[in-house]
């Protein structure tokens, strides 16, 4: 609903950051390590976003990086997890280390991360292993727009593919191509097989 927002820093309370987007102003829970990539107060950010809905609550969760937020939905997605320790994940791990623990399997790097005992690394693992290996990092945001072809990658990974049939996917079309056509394209040529 809420994909991402463009405005001024107001203030950064970590896990917490307020953000006027054109004089509304948005609170959002962020991992930490987000905190040490963002430019200071009054500066101009742009942040991706997950809309989480709850009976008690509408609760706004920030990313630096698009692939920052596919991997916090990946998470959230596993029994378990919720959006607390989906954020201490991406606190205790960059997004592309924590991709790479999962896919490797290396549940002592998980079990490190406060809040992830034996039982849900190994579920981490046995869940996510063939999702998560091909999340690539996109770019720190102040609106800079990232690689197509790895947003793409990334949109295919979140509905499920693989990320070796993703990477196929993308490989075989044309380029230049804009993200929406190369995730179009790609389910096309995915259906056929």
């Amino acid at each position: 609903m809420i994909t991402s927002l463009t405005g001024t820093i107001l203030q950064r309370r970590p896990p917490w950051l307020w953000l006027d987007v054109q004089g509304v102003g948005y609170e959002l829970e962020m991992p930490l390590s987000g905190f040490y990539q963002m430019p200071a107060e009054g500066a101009a950010l742009t942040v991706h976003t997950h809309l989480m809905i709850r009976e008690d609550a509408h609760l706004l969760y920030g990313f630096m990086t698009m692939a920052e937020r596919d991997i916090f939905r990946l998470l959230i997605r596993v029994n378990g997890i919720g959006g607390k320790v989906a954020l201490a994940c991406l606190s205790g791990l960059p997004a592309e280390r924590l991709s790479q623990a999962v896919a490797e399997g290396n549940t002592a790097q998980l079990t490190a991360i406060p809040g992830i005992g034996p039982k849900t690394a190994e579920r981490l693992v046995v869940e996510l292993r063939d999702k998560m290996g091909g999340i690539a990092p996109g770019p720190v945001g102040r609106g800079g727009a990232g690689d197509p072809r790895q947003e793409a990658i990334a949109a295919l990974l979140t509905l499920g593919y693989k990320p070796a049939q993703a990477s196929q996917a993308i490989a075989g079309l044309a380029d230049g191509l804009g993200l929406e056509d190369l995730i179009r394209q790609s389910l096309q040529n995915l259906s056929r097989h």
